[in-house]
């Protein structure tokens, strides 16, 4: 994932980043409400991504088709785990440093986003806490 400056934002702003997206501002709203009945987090709007954190990120939403030339897929969630999980619905996983494994699921319709990627954040939020 790139980075850049992120902030502290509320729904308002990240529902903005998906302006012209309806699958992005969808599959935001079941992110957020699956996150946030995980817990307390802090929601973070950047210019590439909006993101959850507790002491440190944990999940994100981007669209790759601002930064790819021919993206396969419209949105993208990226899961942080503590372990590598062998699922196929993943595009890519990559290990940036020890015991950290970002997985990133396309997302193609807002069913993708279901009770295994529901306990996939549950173990992205309690790890990041």
């Amino acid at each position: 994932m790139p980075t850049d400056r992120r902030r502290a934002a509320d729904v308002e702003d990240a529902e903005h980043f998906f302006d012209g997206s309806d699958l992005g501002r969808l599959a935001f709203r079941r992110v957020h409400a699956l996150v946030t009945a995980c817990g307390p987090c802090e929601l973070r709007v950047a210019k590439t991504q909006v993101g959850w954190a507790r002491r440190r990120g944990f999940a994100y939403l981007w669209r790759p088709g601002r930064w790819l030339r021919h993206p396969s897929a419209e949105v993208v969630l990226t899961i942080d785990l503590p372990r590598r999980d062998s699922s196929a619905r993943f595009k890519e996983v990559v290990e940036p440093r020890p015991k950290l494994f970002v997985h990133h699921l396309e997302l193609h319709d807002v069913a993708d986003i279901d009770e295994q990627v529901e306990r996939w954040l549950q173990e992205a939020f309690a790890a990041a806490g």
